[in-house]
C-alpha cells in the first residue's frame, strides 16, 4: 500500500437533507408519544387506571428512550448511514406492531406475587411499552449524525432537530387524546404506527443493500418471519378488540347473564363490572351499596308532599339507578353527570335507557358541572358514584368539591358517596373525616361490617346538614330489597370509634393521597 493510497479519506455518505431529517425526527417522537398515549387505555382493562398505572408508563417509556438515545448515539458513530436508518425505523415498525401481541399475552398475566405492588405494576407495563420506546428512541442520534457535517453550525442543527421532535411530541399527544383513540381505538393505532414505520424505513433508508445474494436471503426471510407474524396476529384478532367502544375513557363492554331467573344486561368499564341491568324490572338491584340508596331515596320520598324527588348523580354507569327512581317515583328527576357520552349512549341502545324521560344527562367533567350549575338549582339527594373501583378521580373526593355539592342540596338533602376500599378501610375513613369538615351530621355504610376480614369492600358515606331521623330511616329501609344492609348505620360514638381505629386524611385539592390510601387492596388484590 502505497503512501497515497494510505492517506486517501474514505468517501462519506452525502448528508441528509435537513428537511428530511426534521420529517423523521416529527414523526419519530410523534409515534413515541402516540405509544404513550395509548398505553394507558391498553393497560386500563389490565390493571386498572391510577396514579401507579400512568406513573408506570410515563416512566417505561422515559426509560425507553434514554436507553435508545444512548445506543442510538453509539450506533450512529459507529454504523451512521442510511442504510442505519432504514434498518432503525423497520425495528421500531416491528416493535410497534409487537404492541398487539404482548398486549393481548399479558392482558390475563400475574406478575409474581413475591415482588412488591409497585414493581408488579412496572414489569408489565415495561414488556409491553418498553420495546418499542426504546428502538424509537434510538433515531434522534443518528439524525444528528447524518445532518450534521460542518461543526460551526452545530448547535442550530441540534436544536432544530429537538425542536422539531417535540413540536411532534405535542401534536401525537393532542391527536391521541382528543381524537385518534375514539376514532379508531388503541390496537388500529398501534397498526398504523407500525406501518408508517415501515413506509418511513422504504422511503428515507437505503435499502438497495437489500438486493445483494447475501443481504437478499437474510432480507426474505426477515421479511417472510414478519408476514408471518402479522398474519398470525390477524388471525389470531389482536386487531379486534374486545371493547363494544373505545373511547377517552374506558374500554366500554356489554355482556348478559342469568341470575335468580332475571336476564340482566352487565356493563363493564375497562376491567370493572359496573352495572347489572335489567331491562324489564328497571326496579331489580344487585350491589349492595343500591340497597343503601334505596333506603335513603324512600326515607327522603316519604318526607316530600308529592312522594317526588329531585336527585343528582355524579356518575351514570349503565344509569341502573336513575331508571329504579324514575320507575318507583314517578315525576322524579334525576340529572346524571357522566362524562363520557359513549357510556350515556350504550345504556340508551342497550341497557334501557330511555332517550327522552326524566332522566337528564350532562356530559362533562363533574367539577365543571357543577361549577356551572344555577345557584338555585337544588337536590333532595347528590349520589356520588363516580369512581371506577380502585381508579379514583381525586378531585371527587376532596373537601372543596363535598362543599360545592353541599351548597346544591335542599336543607334537608343528603349526599351519599360510593366507595370501595379493603381491610384497612384508610379511604373510607378518609372520605368520612373530610365529610365532616362540610356537614354537621355525617356515617359511614360498610356492605359487610365484618370489614377487616375483607380484601375488598363497599361502602356509603352519608353527609346531611340536617341529623338523620333514625327510626323514621329504619322504617324506610324495610323497602330496600336487602334492609339488613341498608341498616348498617355507623354514625355518632360509632362513627367516632372508627374514625379513631386508623389513618383518617381530611382530603383536599391541595392533598389528596387517594391511590396511596387505595394501594393495599391493590396489593390483596394481586395488583
Amino acid at each position: 500500500m502505497t503512501l497515497s493510497q494510505a492517506s486517501t479519506p474514505r468517501p462519506q455518505e452525502s448528508p441528509l437533507p435537513a428537511w428530511q431529517a426534521y420529517i423523521l425526527a416529527f414523526t419519530a417522537s410523534a409515534c413515541t408519544l402516540i405509544i404513550e398515549l395509548v398505553a394507558g387505555r391498553i393497560m386500563a382493562p389490565i390493571i386498572g387506571v391510577s396514579l401507579y398505572t400512568w406513573t408506570s408508563i410515563i416512566g417505561v417509556v422515559l426509560a425507553g428512550i434514554s436507553l435508545g438515545n444512548f445506543i442510538g448515539g453509539k450506533l450512529a458513530d459507529r454504523f451512521g448511514s442510511r442504510r442505519t436508518l432504514f434498518v432503525l425505523f423497520m425495528l421500531s415498525g416491528l416493535a410497534a406492531l409487537s404492541v398487539l401481541y404482548t398486549a393481548t399475552a399479558f392482558s390475563s398475566f400475574q406478575a409474581p406475587q413475591s415482588l412488591p405492588l409497585l414493581l408488579r405494576i412496572v414489569v408489565v407495563t415495561a414488556a409491553i411499552f418498553f420495546l418499542p420506546s426504546c428502538v424509537l428512541g434510538t433515531i434522534s442520534p443518528l439524525l444528528v449524525k447524518l445532518t450534521l457535517r460542518d461543526l460551526s453550525r452545530s448547535g442550530d442543527i441540534v436544536g432544530k432537530i429537538y425542536a422539531v421532535s417535540t413540536a411532534g411530541s405535542i401534536l401525537g399527544t393532542f391527536a391521541t387524546g382528543f381524537y385518534l383513540i375514539s376514532l379508531f381505538g388503541t390496537r388500529p393505532i398501534m397498526l398504523g404506527v407500525g406501518i408508517t414505520c415501515l413506509v418511513l424505513a422504504l422511503l428515507f433508508g437505503d435499502w438497495s443493500w437489500i438486493f445483494r445474494r447475501k443481504s437478499a436471503a437474510a432480507m426474505s426471510v426477515f421479511l417472510i418471519a414478519s408476514a408471518a407474524a402479522t398474519f398470525w396476529l390477524l388471525d389470531n384478532g389482536s386487531l379486534k378488540s374486545e371493547c363494544l367502544k373505545e373511547t377517552n375513557y374506558y374500554c366500554i363492554k356489554v355482556s348478559s347473564e342469568t341470575k335468580d331467573n332475571e336476564h340482566l344486561k352487565l356493563l363493564v368499564l375497562d376491567h370493572l363490572v359496573h352495572s347489572y341491568n335489567s331491562i324489564e324490572n328497571p326496579q331489580h338491584l344487585t350491589y349492595g351499596y343500591e340497597f343503601t340508596y334505596a333506603a335513603y331515596a324512600e326515607y327522603m320520598a316519604r318526607r316530600r308532599p308529592d312522594g317526588r324527588l329531585r336527585v343528582l348523580f355524579i356518575g351514570g354507569g349503565g344509569y341502573t339507578f336513575p331508571r329504579y327512581l324514575q320507575s318507583r317515583y314517578p315525576g322524579s328527576i334525576s340529572d346524571v353527570i357522566e362524562i363520557d357520552p359513549e357510556v350515556t349512549q350504550v345504556a340508551i341502545q342497550y341497557l334501557g335507557l330511555e332517550p327522552r324521560s326524566d332522566i337528564r344527562s350532562i356530559n362533562l367533567d363533574a367539577r365543571l358541572a357543577v361549577a356551572q350549575m344555577p345557584a338555585d338549582q337544588v337536590y333532595d339527594l347528590i349520589i356520588g358514584d363516580a369512581f371506577h373501583g380502585l381508579s379514583v378521580p381525586y378531585h371527587l373526593t376532596t373537601l372543596e368539591f363535598t362543599r360545592q355539592l353541599k351548597s346544591h342540596l335542599a336543607p334537608d338533602g343528603i349526599y351519599l358517596v360510593n366507595l370501595i376500599d379493603g381491610r384497612k378501610a384508610e379511604f373510607v375513613r378518609s372520605e368520612a373525616a373530610t365529610l365532616s369538615q362540610a356537614f354537621s351530621y355525617v356515617a359511614a355504610m360498610p356492605v359487610i361490617e365484618q370489614y377487616t376480614e375483607q380484601s375488598s369492600n363497599l361502602w356509603v358515606v352519608v353527609g346531611s346538614s340536617t341529623p338523620l331521623q333514625r327510626q323514621a330511616y329504619f322504617d324506610a329501609a324495610e323497602v330496600s330489597p336487602r334492609p339488613d344492609i341498608a341498616k348498617a348505620l355507623w354514625d355518632g360514638a360509632r362513627l367516632t370509634d372508627f374514625l379513631a381505629s386508623g389513618r383518617a386524611v381530611v382530603l383536599t385539592d391541595e392533598y389528596a393521597p387517594v391511590d396511596n390510601l387505595l394501594a393495599p387492596v391493590l396489593e390483596e388484590r394481586g395488583y
